[in-house]
């Protein structure tokens, strides 16, 4: 499904957040957006979930812009931070709810658990405990896997390598490369950090105070030095 972005703006005070004037990600693309710190990523996502209202222009998710209308909802996931949890569930009892919003029964939402198993560690299901009390890395593992459970046909997650350790860091990125590469999604991801990004997204983009600096094809992994040179700067 596409994403595409049209003369877009966002302010804050006197701040431009947001400034692009055309962008397009094609249905099935793997993306990587990349930045430093303040220079649109979660803005950008959030615009995008219908979570910010645009000061001008408008995004569409296929044919849908999210800010008239609510049908993205039905093959759009997201995961932003730990607000789009409800922390005072287990795990289970949130995974069992996302399911339900999708029409998903509770062996389906089982079966579609089944391949997060690893990525899961043993530390997530079978706890009993609530959201709320477990570590920043498993609120991070429990939004991603809430993220990805109705199957979504556009995937979007901030920062989704913060907060895990390294093998877990290595797990989600053979789960999103697989996804994408089975159901051919649309994924977007932003990151600071470079080496996980450049590796599993064949397209980067670089943002900059709220404009789009560098739109790279890292098919052949060509983004990783020419990135590195630009945040050497």
């Amino acid at each position: 499904m596409d994403i595409t972005i049209k003369e877009l703006q966002k302010d804050f005070g006197k701040k431009r957040a947001i400034d692009i004037k055309q962008c397009t990600i094609k249905s099935g693309t793997l993306l990587g957006l990349v930045g430093n710190n303040g220079a649109g990523k979660t803005t950008l996502f959030r615009l995008m979930t219908d979570l910010l209202k645009a000061d001008k222009g408008e995004i569409l998710i296929g044919d849908t812009n999210p800010a008239q209308s609510e049908v993205w909802k039905n093959h759009t996931g997201a995961f932003i931070d730990e607000s789009f949890l409800i922390d005072y569930l287990t795990p289970e009892e949130f995974f069992y709810f996302i399911g339900r919003i999708y029409g998903l029964g509770k062996e389906v939402v089982d079966e579609r658990l089944a391949p997060f198993c690893r990525f899961m560690n043993g530390e997530v299901l079978g706890q009993k405990k609530l959201i709320r009390n477990y570590s920043m890395g498993n609120k991070q593992k429990i939004g991603i896997i809430a993220a990805m459970l109705h199957h979504p046909q556009v995937l979007i997650l901030d920062e989704p390598f913060n907060f895990l350790d390294p093998t877990s860091q290595s797990v989600i990125r053979q789960l999103l490369k697989r996804y994408n590469d089975e159901t051919g999604a649309t994924i977007l991801i932003s990151s600071h950090n470079l080496t996980h990004t450049t590796d599993i997204c064949p397209r980067i983009i670089l943002l900059e105070d709220g404009h789009i600096l560098q739109d790279i094809d890292n098919t052949g992994n060509q983004a990783a030095k020419e990135l590195e040179t630009y945040f050497e700067i």
